[in-house]
């Protein structure tokens, strides 16, 4: 049962983002949809970690190249998905309330993100590859 409640919360999580993600896109305030590019760092920013789990095995508790390359790229993507709105209103593509509420919409996502990879990234009693 711990796994079903966990993945309804990370739904929720997920849901609450996009929320502000498309407050701050929709609103007739801001009407402006230019943020939506972030969508493509939400879908982007998982694959880097996803590969190395792959590629690398866990058998060595030293940190090897492949997995710190993909943590240096994630890192990359998730600033990159911070620093697209504040570029966006300080060259006033949109308004900075828009910005404040994709950003908080950032917040809540990556952490969405990062709460899936701790609670089902063991392999412990329950992973995500039984949903």
């Amino acid at each position: 049962m711990a796994g079903i409640k966990a993945l309804i919360s990370l739904s929720f999580g997920g849901a609450i983002g996009l929320m502000f993600l498309m407050l701050g896109c929709a609103l007739p305030v801001y009407n402006e949809y230019w943020p939506l590019f972030l969508l493509f760092f939400y879908i982007l920013c998982p694959i880097p970690y996803c590969i190395s789990r792959r590629v690398v095995d866990d058998t060595d508790s030293a940190s090897n190249a492949c997995k710190e390359l993909a943590i240096f790229l994630t890192t990359g993507i998730v600033v990159s998905a911070f620093g697209l709105p504040i570029i966006f209103a300080r060259a006033s593509v949109i308004q900075w309330g828009a910005c404040a509420l994709v950003l908080t919409g950032n917040v809540v996502i990556f952490a969405t993100i990062l709460g899936f990879f701790v609670v089902f990234g063991s392999n412990d009693d329950f992973s995500w590859q039984q949903w």
